[in-house]
């Protein structure tokens, strides 16, 4: 458990999250930006309690595709298979090109640096991120908890001259009229800042206690997330102009700076490391559902490949080598900057999308799926509330997903809605595609304490 929940925590990146989507919400719903997180904070909350439910009987290292393969059948699963890979795949080039942007800004604060170097720069954290990662589970856990502990003291201290400075900072608060198309975009958004404590569901396999640990941890996270969000959200929004807010590349910056005049690096080093350990937690969730699905055959075997550390070493290496063409293809070619910010725009859609198929699963086994699936360990039972949960929680996430097709491409540019629903139409070819190779399902039968590899079942 001390390294699942520092795991789950350093993995949402309360000061990475607010840094990077904080303008975006500031510029789209202004103060409606609390309540428009709040709206998708309950079904998130109720997903942990889910995760750790289905966690219980079906511990995996593909986790909700493995859930689905389970409880729908293997046609949703496979479906769900890609929706799983686009989510966290389009979640890594946003967070490593922000990582290099961040370092620049740290050791040279006025150098306008050229794409080159800006790539050079990403290209460093990318391949920094791939060492825990391949060194294993373990490792990957003993930094983050280092990293961890620097941003829960940063979020403490700066909570804290918050709320020492609010006599002197404080402006107005002015909701206005409340701006519905925004206010729904922004609880899309509000999906890249609320996701990632799920880490330990697919950690599952790894954990000494693959059926009791896996999901608490996760539900520490997310609560975690958002007792810190309740208190930084607030405090900037109310010290700080909302023009000055509006679209900045770093709001906590421009907060910051009202707070500790003349020292950014206050704020940039725990955001630094705070966006470094995304990097690669992301990566390594990315990277156990390919294990899985390369163990099972959905995709080529070889990503079900351990190295002498036991981490999924073809799957890591193949998720970052790709997160770098893309990356490049982003940073290097000009023609080709729009398209991919596009794209990578759809990294909170997709989250979204994977939770939502979560929540669906989640709902059918809790209403008859229990029933008719044996094996499990455990006996069949009830859990109304939380059967109820899931349900809202599918309706909320469905109703937002419809919403951003009417409302996304205001928000992000013309065309953004077609090309989601391009790429969430490939899901049906790739679930074609790999339903044609005979794929195997991997059952987990490990009890309370397993060895620490993905393949510890085995």
């Amino acid at each position: 458990m001390r390294d699942l929940v520092p795991l789950s925590v350093s993995s949402v990146g309360p000061l990475f999250s607010v840094a990077a989507t904080g303008g975006v919400m500031a510029a789209q719903a202004g103060w409606w930006t609390l309540p428009a997180i709040a709206i998708l904070a309950l079904p998130f909350v109720v997903s942990s309690f889910v995760f750790r439910l289905l966690n219980r009987h079906f511990p995996h290292a593909g986790a909700s595709y493995h859930w689905s393969a389970r409880i729908l059948g293997r046609r949703a699963s496979r479906y769900q298979a890609w929706i799983l890979i686009l989510a966290y795949f389009l979640s890594i080039p946003p967070i490593a090109i922000p990582a290099g942007s961040y370092t620049l800004a740290l050791i040279a604060p006025h150098y306008q640096a050229p794409a080159a170097v800006r790539m050079a720069m990403t290209l460093f954290w990318i391949a920094f991120a791939a060492v825990p990662l391949l060194l294993g589970a373990r490792p990957t856990a003993r930094i983050t908890q280092l990293l961890f502990c620097v941003e829960m003291v940063s979020l403490a201290a700066f909570g804290v001259l918050g709320v020492v400075n609010w006599h002197r900072l404080s402006i107005p608060v002015h909701f206005g009229r409340p701006p519905v198309g925004g206010i729904l975009i922004v609880a899309v958004i509000a999906a890249t800042i609320l996701d990632g404590w799920e880490i330990d569901s697919y950690a599952a396999e790894e954990s000494e206690r693959p059926r009791k640990h896996p999901g608490l941890g996760g539900i520490v996270g997310v609560l975690g997330a958002l007792l810190f969000y309740t208190v930084l959200y607030p405090l900037m929004l109310g010290e700080t102009p909302m023009r000055l807010l509006a679209n900045s590349t770093d709001p906590l910056a421009v907060w910051s700076h009202r707070l500790i005049p003349g020292a950014p690096w206050a704020m940039l080093v725990p955001i630094l490391f705070s966006t470094a350990g995304g990097l690669w937690l992301t990566s390594f969730i990315l990277s156990r559902a390919l294990y899985a699905m390369g163990r099972e055959r959905l995709i080529p075997s070889s990503f079900g490949k351990l190295n002498r550390h036991d981490a999924p070493h073809v799957a890591t290496l193949t998720a970052l080598g790709l997160a770098v063409v893309v990356v490049g293809l982003q940073l290097l070619v000009s023609s080709f900057a729009r398209f991919f910010d596009l794209v990578l725009a759809g990294a909170g859609f997709f989250l979204l999308a994977e939770f939502f198929l979560d929540s669906v699963t989640a709902t059918v086994f809790l209403t008859t799926g229990h029933r008719r699936l044996p094996g499990t360990g455990l006996e069949p039972h009830s859990h109304p509330l939380l059967t109820a949960g899931a349900f809202c929680s599918s309706v909320i996430m469905g109703v937002l997903l419809i919403a951003f097709f009417l409302y996304g491409p205001r928000a992000i540019g013309g065309g953004v809605d077609q090309v989601f629903a391009v790429l969430a139409g490939l899901g049906l070819v790739f679930a074609w595609w790999t339903g044609r190779r005979s794929p195997s399902t991997f059952h987990f039968t490990g009890g309370d304490v397993v060895a620490g590899s993905p393949s510890g079942a085995e």
